[in-house]
């Protein structure tokens, strides 16, 4: 036993000298010697996060970044990490054992296996929800081009408070575009995205506001109303998706952040559930979303897709849900934007997925007078997965495909190429946008089967809405739009012209 003056000595040496502390010294390069900006997953012996409170590096739940160094006090004993920098880059992972009072010292090298931006591909996403001084570092761990950050959300503002930023788009780091002024509406039909806006939509300061009144329409009506705007529907199950469909979006998140890093978040919290015999767990949810949006492109709807991490919420990376736009020459906003726009796109949260269809990028229409028409579809697919299966997807139906690849196609409409990643534990994927098609100068009619799920979709809502919400003045303002996209969807089925295919 140690005398008690040992004990004290030893304490207040301590205290005023400092104990030893068990560090990381983590130095992560590029190979050519420079330090690079990455993202750092450290587990303890119980395979619990280490958090580093002790320094500024942005965490959020299971890892943090830094620019390249980091000196990280850990617990004693074995420590397993995973150091990552977007799809387009190796991964180092490692178990070690540090000892009290070691400084250890951790040296990786990511290397870059595939350059997209030289390709004309560069990444964004669309659903960021982390501290805006923390999102330019954020997005250079991520090697990421355009990050979507959503700071306001309902009545929540920073910018009640504050000044609104001049510009729409920051630039920095030379050909990185940070969007500040993001906002997201969720309620009880879903949520919409909303970017491109000068000023935030006024969702504050209306009494008696409640889940289901005023309805989601409203704000979509007033930024559709501005001509900067980009509204997307953040998930295609939520239960307003058909009523949004009807006014019409910009975009449609199939690659959303129910799609984590390391698992699914399974269910549909409330939005529309998905019959789990048709999407059985844990795959379910990423197909069943990418089902609904295939329902709205056979109804004629040429919406391209999008991709969100919700980073911040939910447990993700920012941008490990992505997507790649197309742009000829140097980046700008403006440029991807309009890339987007034209469905230019993949989306993505693995595997790296570049075609070309008759030479054409997604977005494309592709025509032929007579048909059938001929496709050579050719490209590149790169990734850190191993790739299960790669799939068409024309006017809704699924068939395998070997790249490159030679089809014939026969109707009017639409076809994509999807590969699926061999990661039981989530939905790994990535999904070229669409092209059309056009035979003997005809686009597709509706498909009526789908235009009478979008029907009955929105009567079931209907009903929702009527029962919840009480005032009836106010109902019938809730009700509007909702009445609005029924006879929508039933024109659509008389536009089918009876076709059942």
């Amino acid at each position: 036993m140690k005398p008690l003056f040992s004990i004290a000595f030893t304490f207040l040496y301590a205290t005023a000298f400092g104990a030893e502390k068990t560090q990381l010294s983590f130095a992560i390069n590029d190979g050519n010697g420079a330090l690079l900006p990455a993202r750092v997953h450290l587990y303890d012996a119980d395979e619990k996060p280490v958090n580093p409170r002790q320094s500024s590096l942005p965490f959020f739940k299971h890892h943090f970044v830094c620019d390249g160094a980091a000196l990280v006090e850990v617990p004693v004993g074995k420590l397993r990490y995973e150091i990552e920098r977007g799809p387009e880059w190796s991964a180092a992972r490692a178990s070690i054992v540090i000892a009290e009072g070691q400084t250890l010292p951790v040296t990786e090298t990511l290397t870059r296996f595939v350059d997209l931006s030289h390709e004309g591909w560069w990444c964004g996403e669309t659903h960021i929800h982390r501290p805006l001084n923390d999102v330019p570092l954020l997005m250079r761990a991520e090697d990421l081009h355009v990050g979507m950050v959503i700071t306001w959300w309902n009545d929540n503002s920073p910018w009640k408070d504050a000044a609104v930023p001049a510009t729409s788009a920051t630039k920095f780091d030379g050909d990185r575009f940070l969007h500040p002024l993001g906002g997201e509406d969720e309620r009880g039909g879903g949520a919409l995205l909303y970017f491109g806006l000068k000023t935030p939509l006024p969702l504050a300061g209306i009494p008696g506001r409640t889940r289901e009144w005023p309805s989601s329409a409203k704000w979509l009506d007033n930024a559709r109303a501005t001509s900067t705007a980009w509204i997307d529907a953040e998930k295609p199950f939520w239960w307003d998706f058909p009523i949004w469909l009807a006014r019409g979006v910009d975009s449609i998140g199939i690659a959303n952040n129910h799609l984590n890093r390391s698992g699914v978040y399974d269910g549909e919290a409330w939005g529309r559930a998905r019959d789990l015999a048709t999407f059985p767990s844990p795959h379910g949810n990423g197909f069943y979303s990418q089902t609904l949006y295939y329902r709205a492109l056979n109804c004629g709807l040429r919406v391209p897709p999008s991709a969100g991490s919700a980073s911040g919420v939910l447990p993700n990376p920012v941008g490990y849900n992505r997507l790649y736009v197309h742009c000829d020459g140097p980046l700008t906003w403006e440029k991807w934007l309009d890339g987007w726009r034209a469905g230019r796109v993949f989306v993505t949260n693995g595997p790296l997925l570049r075609l070309t269809a008759n030479g054409k990028l997604p977005g494309a229409t592709l025509r032929a007078t007579p048909g059938p028409l001929e496709v050579r579809i050719e490209g590149r697919l790169d990734s850190r997965d191993r790739i299960a299966k790669v799939e068409l997807v024309h006017n809704g139906r699924v068939e395998s495909l070997q790249l490159p690849a030679h089809i014939t196609i026969k109707d009017s409409g639409w076809f994509l190429v999807r590969a699926i990643a061999d990661v039981p534990e989530t939905f790994r994927f990535a999904s070229t946008a669409p092209w059309y098609v056009e035979l003997d100068r005809k686009p597709a009619p509706p498909n009526r089967t789908d235009a009478q799920f979008f029907l009955d979709w929105t009567r079931e809502r209907a009903a929702q809405v009527e029962k919840a919400v009480a005032d009836p003045e106010q109902r019938a303002e809730a009700l509007r739009p909702v009445r609005e996209a029924e006879e929508f969807w039933r024109k659509k089925i008389a536009a089918a012209l009876g076709s059942l295919e």
